[in-house]
């Protein structure tokens, strides 16, 4: 009988260890905060994904080419450019230098044609004869910043430069213009600066899009008066023209439009 029992018991015990579930893996031990934290900020740069507060939203990112800062300001030579009208060059047919009348005309009636005006107020080291010819001065021209010499009659070495050429303009809209405003467009001390003879031959009439002083600092201001010229008269630009424009400007986008000055438009004593 004590033999049957302990069989029984033994078969239990074998029976108990057999049903017993297997032993789980030890939990790991948890960390202390600190230590949590140091890994956290070791570990940030690499792994951790940028938050909901630093990540740019499309929706509500500014447009820069949309953004008010990014306009032109008024009165700004840059702003004028946008509003002169962009179109193709007409051809030169019918180009005549005295369509634009003949020589330099008194269109401002003070008794000087507009040469010898533009000479006396430029020059310095004046010779004159009388109150209006200039015979002789010198000049610090802008398209080159040296000064230059002008002695008339002899090796002058200033011409009066038509900003916008005559013949440029003729393709952009003046052939179309009464005569009175071609004469007026001529003389108008707007559009004209006495410069070193031989930059001006080089120029010839050239747009912005295929010659600029060979001054850079000038630049800016040559290009400005261009614009306010244009934007007087109403002569349009090219495409190319107009780009070549703006990439000056772009590194002087405060440079001020010129102001067009009092002559009128239209020359009123040219018959």
């Amino acid at each position: 009988m004590v033999k049957n029992v302990a069989v029984t018991a033994l078969a239990c015990v074998l029976l108990s260890a057999c049903m017993a579930p297997a032993a789980l893996p030890e939990r790991p031990a948890t960390p202390p905060v600190d230590q949590v934290v140091e890994d956290l900020v070791a570990g940030a740069g690499a792994t951790a994904p940028p938050s909901p507060a630093s990540s740019p939203n499309p929706a509500s990112s500014p447009n820069p080419a949309l953004s008010p800062s990014a306009l032109p300001a008024d009165g700004t030579a840059r702003a004028a450019l946008d509003n002169l009208a962009v179109k193709g060059r007409a051809p030169k047919t019918g180009y005549d230098r005295d369509e634009f009348g003949s020589g330099w005309v008194d269109v401002d009636r003070n008794g000087c044609d507009t040469r010898n005006d533009m000479l006396h107020l430029r020059l310095i080291n004046l010779d004159m004869s009388g109150t209006c010819k200039v015979l002789a001065g010198d000049l610090l021209d802008p398209f080159t910043g040296e000064w230059v010499h002008f002695e008339r009659g002899g090796a002058s070495e200033v011409d009066l430069d038509h900003l916008v050429a005559l013949s440029d303009a003729w393709q952009k809209g003046a052939q179309q213009w009464d005569y009175a405003q071609r004469v007026a467009f001529a003389n108008d001390p707007l559009n004209l600066e006495p410069v070193d003879a031989g930059e001006n031959r080089a120029k010839g009439d050239a747009d912005a899009a295929t010659w600029l002083p060979p001054d850079v600092p000038y630049r800016c201001e040559y290009v400005a008066r261009q614009i306010a010229v244009k934007s007087k008269y109403g002569v349009w630009v090219t495409q190319t023209e107009h780009d070549a424009m703006a990439t000056v400007l772009s590194t002087c986008p405060d440079e001020p439009l010129p102001d067009f000055g009092d002559q009128p438009i239209l020359a009123d004593n040219v018959g």
